[in-house]
Parts: structure tokens; sequence; C-alpha cells
């Protein structure tokens, strides 16, 4: 990674409930990865919940730690599921499932 610019990918990542894209970011000391469905977003513990639920979104986040940080969409698929909005619990999801778990169910809810 350069010094000078953050990096930025992108993918489609298949589920068994469909497609989705997985973003990873990353810059000097940080970094953030989220599962994009087209109901909702798994992402890491840098999401805040308070706003998007406010705004009607349906927002599961898992949590890294400074060992063992989110960097990867893929590192998404097995942490578990720390908080998530209102709209992501009516779809089913619930703090202690996976990343992956809450991204096939937001492919569910809206294929």
């Amino acid at each position: 990674m350069s010094d000078k610019l953050p990096r930025t990918t992108s993918r489609e990542l298949i589920f068994e409930n469909g497609t989705a894209i997985g973003i990873s970011n990353r810059w000097v000391n940080g970094q953030y990865c989220s599962i994009i469905t087209s109901a909702g977003i798994v992402g890491c513990g840098i999401y805040d919940l308070a706003t998007p639920a406010e705004f009607g979104q349906a927002i599961a986040i898992a949590k890294g730690t400074p060992d063992n940080p989110l960097v990867e969409p893929e590192d998404l698929f097995g942490s578990k599921i720390v908080g998530c909005t209102p709209q992501a619990e009516a779809m089913g999801i619930s703090i202690g499932m996976t990343g992956r778990e809450a991204a096939e169910l937001m492919l569910q809810a809206h294929p």
C-alpha cells in the first residue's frame, strides 16, 4: 500500500441466497470492510447503528480486535454479529450469529 493514497477494493461475493458486494478500505493505521446486499449491510465495528436505524436501514455489525482486525469482507464470514438495527432484527438477524448468516438473511429478505 502506498503511504500517500488509501486503498479500496470491491468484488462480488457469492452466497447461497444471492450475490453481494464485498468492500475493503485501508489507510495508514486504519481499515474497514463490509458486505453490501440489496437489503442492507453486514459491516465491521466502524459502522454506527443509531443513524441507519433512524433512516430505516438494515445494518449488522461484527467486531474485530487489534490483534485480529476485520480487513477484508471475507473476514466477516466467521465473525460474530455484536449489534444490529431493528430493521436487521426484523429479517431474523441476531447477536451471536455469523456475518455469513446475517448476509444470507439479508439476501433472502430481498433477493
